[in-house]
């Protein structure tokens, strides 16, 4: 099974740079998007390929937002997290046969940590969300996370230090998460490779490679045995984010 996730930065802008000729040319078997930026009403016909398609749109136009493509029928489908965070579309839970997939776009902590509050309020619900479905069955949790969690996952970490996805705040949240039973894959199956996901559109970032590496596929520790590989597709364009993959056995 393959599942792909991406920061779209608008779904309409990226279809117009490749998207859907990505998604044919790698044929996921689930697509999770995030910042669809988009209110979504009905299915997509350049994804007709995905009969089951889930999207939670944010209240505010033009602001956030979540979408999962499906070839796969889930048992069940969960928008938001406890019932919160759905005005901004900020997740999708679907739940399989086995294993819950959770699709999060994180609030980011904006320009002088105005929203840092908010952000470790949100951190402490999704843990304790994820932890209460780990009890029935594995997690796979992907997105954008807005955190770059060590210094090998961004390009200049000392500059960086009081900027929002890289505050110790931030750091330290997913370092509980971790602690708790979960598992980030690429750095797991990956642990000394350099590779970012997100890169600013200022100072020409992405030519210089000056990048972060803030979008996971973190999975339950029980889940580990059938994780094959997790990828990074930081040549792929159309996005400030990459695609990212994560590979299971059958």
């Amino acid at each position: 099974m393959r599942i792909i996730s991406r920061n779209v930065n608008g779904i309409r802008a990226c279809l117009n740079k490749g998207l859907n000729e990505f998604i044919n040319n790698f044929d996921p078997d689930i697509a999770c998007f995030q910042e669809t930026k988009m209110q979504i009403e009905s299915n997509f016909q350049e994804f007709s390929q995905y009969p089951y398609q889930y999207y939670s749109n944010a209240i505010k136009k033009g602001y956030s937002g979540t979408l999962v493509l499906s070839k796969i029928k889930p048992i069940n489908v969960i928008y938001g997290i406890d019932g919160e965070y759905d005005d901004e579309g900020r997740a999708i839970t679907l739940e399989f046969n086995d294993f819950y997939l959770i699709n999060v776009y994180s609030p980011n902590s904006k320009e002088e940590l105005l929203r840092l509050s908010y952000r470790m309020e949100y951190e402490d619900k999704l843990r304790k969300y994820l932890l209460c479905l780990s009890l029935k069955k594995p997690v796979i949790l992907c997105g954008d996370l807005n955190v770059a969690h060590e210094e090998i996952d961004i390009k200049n970490p000392k500059n960086n230090l009081r900027s929002a996805g890289f505050t110790i705040e931030e750091r330290t949240k997913f370092t509980e998460l971790l602690n708790n039973g979960f598992i980030d894959t690429f750095r797991f199956l990956h642990p000394s490779d350099v590779k970012y996901s997100w890169w600013s559109y200022r100072f020409k970032a992405r030519e210089k490679n000056a990048g972060w590496r803030i979008d996971y596929f973190v999975v339950s520790k029980d889940l580990l045995k059938k994780v094959k590989n997790s990828l990074i597709f930081n040549d792929v364009f159309g996005s400030d984010h990459c695609p990212i993959c994560l590979d299971l056995y059958n």
